[in-house]
């Protein structure tokens, strides 16, 4: 393979699933579409993946900027580095994505918005998996718009190490090490990155000069270990651990001098057994998600107190995958969860969830290849109603017109109410799930891609500032768009790569529309790859109008404009030689002033710089 080729199939990782060329589909696999492993050209759903490639060579820091990348999927930050963070895909928030790190969910059982985006650094990651559309009737609760996997890496065969050294504005400094082992029977590989900085002032209200406020820093401590062993040719054993160590400083509401601390100590493990037969594939599992996390802030009358919030999640299940017929499987699983609150609340629930996946391939059918999937999942609840969730993808790959493939894909699922809406202060024990159906059809013609996606979630669970209580808001919600991605070489070595999200429609029960919601988002980057060893990145994001709340001192609310604005990076990658690269970057090129969430500061221009070496 040239090096041209693999810098387009790089850049095409970027885009949906029905974007990239057959040959192509067939060296990716992922996992998240049917929890199991599969070739994308076998997927049906809508499904991007972000590879080691494309995060080191547009030098992302988070997993929120990589994400960023993608179309239909846009994010809002309160503040710089390690500030409460969310993002929306295809109109719906975080807390209506299921996050997982290495199969291990990572929405936080303790709070009010799904998975805190904020912590997530991307530094050992392989890929991140981001399946679109509604998927209870694979994955259960909260994952009504969708699910993210993000896969830390596992080593290659031999003894290998590396390290890495960045500096930057604000004072950041960035550097990390990893060593793995890897023969034909087992594999070891221990990852630890450190991100620190100074920041800037979280809070930056109208008209103030970032530069007149005080500094909101931030340090994260991230460490992975991933091991494994073949005990025989049949049957094999993973194991996965995941620290997440934080602190931060942040501003008190209304307050941008303010001075208030938090720290986060998240841990996630998984142990897995992997048996295969001649008959079935068999998956026994069992994972841990662990959350500690306490804010330390003055309250209005200036004592300063310290409220922790600390739970956990418990998964074990089982899942069989037998191959039949022609390219066809059926997957069965069984699996149980327990969620706990363990601080003041004290409080748990618990859930039985039994489902099945059945994916068949005709070939020759209609002149072509045909995929057809369906899913189906039940869930027990000691807390809540049973559910039943179902999801089904058809996909056509068409021979008469080469380069054409169509896709449609329709679910159900559902969101329930976490602990803390439940039994905090503001929360209601007569919460029920809400409940979700998604429907997307998708056309794909050689590099160009757009899909139309409609969604409607029923008795949405909100804060209803009438009671002061979190509360399902009686009717529908419905949020409806277009994506579009097209990605092509102007020239030797140039490469293109476009997308654009439009939202037709994003409105509440009372045909209001949602907040912090973009209209129109547009994404472009360029690659250049004509000098030898040298990759010169540029890309920009034009975000259309988008509104939010203002809180007046007179007690009223208003609504503000936070959108219509464009942010451009540049990126260089040079390789001195097989082992060693240098890489810069400038974030916001051209020092736009802009906020994703109202009275809340972006970064300025900045300057970052590293070298990365691999033994």
């Amino acid at each position: 393979m040239t090096t041209k080729t693999l810098s387009i199939i790089t850049a095409t990782l970027l885009l949906t699933t029905n974007s990239f060329s057959d040959e192509n589909l067939g060296e990716i696999t992922v996992t998240s579409a049917t929890k199991t492993t599969q070739s994308l050209q076998d997927v049906t759903s809508n499904i991007s993946v972000i590879t080691a490639a494309d995060i080191e060579e547009r030098g992302y820091t988070t997993v929120t900027e990589a994400l960023n990348s993608i179309a239909g999927i846009s994010f809002t930050q309160n503040g710089g580095l390690g500030k409460s963070t969310s993002i929306t895909l295809r109109g719906m928030e975080s807390k209506r994505v299921l996050v997982l790190i290495d199969g291990i969910r990572y929405n936080d059982i303790t709070g009010l918005n799904g998975a805190p985006f904020e912590h997530l650094m991307v530094n050992n990651i392989a890929q991140i998996e981001v399946v679109k559309g509604a998927q209870s009737g694979i994955w259960g609760a909260d994952a009504s718009a969708g699910v993210i996997n993000i896969i830390t890496k596992k080593g290659n065969i031999g003894t290998t190490s590396s390290l890495y050294a960045e500096k930057g504005s604000f004072n950041t400094e960035k550097y990390g090490l990893t060593f793995s082992k890897a023969t034909k029977d087992f594999y070891v590989k221990l990852a630890h990155n450190v991100v620190k900085t100074d920041g800037f002032s979280a809070q930056q209200p109208e008209g103030e000069d970032l530069d007149n406020l005080e500094d909101d820093g931030y340090e994260n401590r991230t460490t992975t270990l991933n091991a494994g062993y073949h005990i025989n040719e049949t049957n094999k054993i993973d194991l996965s651990y995941t620290i997440i160590d934080a602190e931060g400083e942040y501003d008190p509401y209304g307050d941008p001098n303010g001075t208030a601390t938090s720290k986060t100590y998240d841990t996630f493990s998984s142990f897995n057994f992997h048996h295969i037969d001649s008959f079935n594939e068999i998956n026994l599992y069992a994972k841990r998600s662990e959350f500690d996390r306490e804010y330390t802030a003055p309250n209005y009358m200036g004592e300063v107190s310290t409220t922790p919030y600390e739970g956990d999640v418990k998964e074990y299940g089982i899942t069989s995958k037998i191959p039949y017929a022609n390219e066809a499987f059926i997957l069965l699983g069984a699996e149980y969860k327990e969620f706990k609150q363990k601080d003041s609340i004290q409080k748990d629930f618990d859930n039985r969830g039994f489902f099945v996946t059945n994916s068949n391939t005709f070939k020759g059918f209609m002149g072509g290849t045909t995929i057809l999937t369906e899913s189906l999942r039940y869930d027990n609840y000691s807390l809540f109603d049973n559910k039943t969730t179902g999801k089904i993808g058809l996909k056509h790959i068409h021979a008469a017109i080469e380069g054409l493939t169509t896709s449609i894909n329709y679910g159900t699922a559902y969101n329930v109410p976490t602990l803390y809406q439940l039994y905090s202060p503001y929360g209601s024990t007569s919460l029920t799930p809400e409940s979700t159906k998604s429907f997307d059809v998708t056309v794909s013609y050689k590099d160009f891609t757009i899909t139309y996606f409609d969604t409607n979630i029923d008795d949405m669970i909100d804060f209803d500032m009438s009671t002061y209580t979190y509360n399902n808001i009686s009717g529908t919600s419905k949020i409806s768009g277009i994506e579009a991605s097209y990605q092509t070489e102007i020239f030797a070595d140039l490469l293109l790569s476009l997308n654009y999200t439009h939202l037709l429609k994003a409105e509440d029960q009372q045909g209001n529309d949602l907040k912090r919601r973009a209209k129109d988002d547009v994404k472009m980057s360029l690659d250049y790859y004509g000098i030898t060893n040298l990759h010169l990145g540029l890309d920009a994001q034009y975000v259309g109008s988008r509104t939010d709340t203002k809180y007046n001192p007179d007690y009223t609310i208003s609504e503000v404009e936070t959108g219509k604005y464009t942010v451009v990076n540049f990126t260089a990658n040079y390789k001195l030689n097989k082992e060693i690269e240098l890489y810069g970057k400038i974030e916001n090129l051209t020092d736009e002033a802009y906020q994703t969430v109202y009275g809340y500061a972006t970064s300025p221009r900045a300057f970052y710089a590293g070298v990365r070496a691999k033994f």
